[in-house]
């Protein structure tokens, strides 16, 4: 499970702003994760509570956005949602030429201090 590492390198990177900016508590992390990533989210959470034991984030809150798998037909330039499309073809035209907008992302959107 390497969501256990991500995590923690996510803490330590938060931990790092809050030290910047004379922070002392941190209320709530909020991160994007894309649904085509190799990313799963409820590991991310499973894991949240072991990397912020200790620190002084461990009251902190996290909350996760999920990114839809976006991509835009070649053929039509139609945009559709890889995942609920449930193929490869576009539901437009059916050719199975597109091109990637969105869903790989694993970004720290917003980080809320007390």
């Amino acid at each position: 499970m390497h969501e256990l590492g991500i995590v923690f390198h996510v803490v330590k990177t938060v931990e790092g702003i809050a030290r910047q900016n004379n922070l002392t508590e941190i209320d709530t992390i909020v991160l994007q994760i894309g649904e085509l990533s190799t990313i799963i989210p409820k590991y991310i959470e499973a894991c949240f509570p072991a990397a912020i034991d200790g620190t002084f984030m461990q009251e902190t809150k996290l909350e996760i956005e999920i990114l839809p798998g976006n991509v835009r037909c070649k053929n039509c330039d139609h945009v559709f949602n890889l995942i609920e499309n449930k193929g490869n073809q576009c539901p437009s035209c059916r050719k199975e030429e597109w091109e990637l907008l969105s869903g790989k992302e694993f970004l720290i959107k917003e980080i809320i201090a007390c």
